[in-house]
């Protein structure tokens, strides 16, 4: 349907042939494909490798496997509307992909550390921030670039983010201090994928005033599969290590 009325606009879609488009339109066309491909990967990957882990910890497997799983539909809706429209880029299905996977990203912190009913805080303080954090950057996507509203809602959805990293160093510090080793290890790699990895987002935003909107698209692709499903493989790695070595390692209890 959307091909059709492209057609019926005029509008000529992207080729798979490298050569028939420019060549950041044809980058950018298959990290979208590489995006669908490695985020449907990841999810069956951790969808899998569920019932290899000690029972306590499947709940975070299957939330990793489902941020993948999502962001898989969402790549190939976006690979979809990118290449038929001609090359326009799919924000509002960015964004949507974003209002979901990014906090089932941010609750695997209070999953891991069993935090129980103290936990429910932290898990309410991680959600809400990260809705506004999406709902603000919309805005100011959506809006005139360099107008005052795109500034507000900018630096808005900044605070936000760093709020959010205020939630993991400082409230969850000394949580994340007092798990078991292999686990701590995993949640402090887990915490540098929000300070840093996240840090692109804000970044490429600002690649809007230049006007490098198919070169944002491109760190905005491979910053997500590292994003996500890098972050489910660490969050894998310190479940496993303690599943394996349940009966020697201690577990603190909160």
């Amino acid at each position: 349907m959307f091909a059709l009325l492209a057609q019926a606009a005029g509008v000529i879609p992207l080729s798979n042939d490298f050569a028939a488009n420019t060549p950041l339109q044809s980058i950018t066309l298959y990290l979208f494909f590489a995006g669908t491909v490695a985020m449907g990967a990841g999810a069956l990957y951790f969808f899998l490798l569920r019932n290899n882990v000690d029972p306590i910890y499947r709940s975070t497997m299957v939330v990793a496997g489902l941020v993948c799983a999502i962001a898989c539909f969402h790549y190939y809706k976006m690979t979809h509307v990118y290449q038929e429209s001609g090359g326009q880029f799919p924000t509002a299905l960015r964004y949507i992909d974003w209002l979901f996977t990014t906090p089932l990203l941010l609750v695997k912190f209070p999953l891991l550390l069993r935090m129980g009913e103290r936990g429910t805080k932290f898990f309410v303080q991680l959600v809400l921030l990260d809705v506004v954090m999406i709902v603000t950057a919309f805005i100011a996507e959506t809006s005139p670039v360099n107008s005052e509203r795109w500034w507000t809602f900018f630096l808005v959805s900044c605070v936000c983010e760093a709020l959010i990293v205020g939630v993991l160093y400082m409230s969850l510090g000394q949580a994340i201090a007092e798990a078991p080793a292999p686990l701590a290890k995993s949640l402090e790699t887990m915490r540098l994928f929000v300070l840093i990895g996240w840090a692109i987002y804000p970044i490429g935003f600002l690649m809007a005033r230049s006007g490098y909107g198919e070169l944002r698209e491109i760190f905005y692709n491979v910053a997500d599969v590292i994003n996500k499903v890098g972050f489910g493989l660490v969050a894998y790695h310190g479940i496993q290590a303690m599943s394996h070595g349940h009966s020697s390692e201690p577990k603190t209890r909160y």
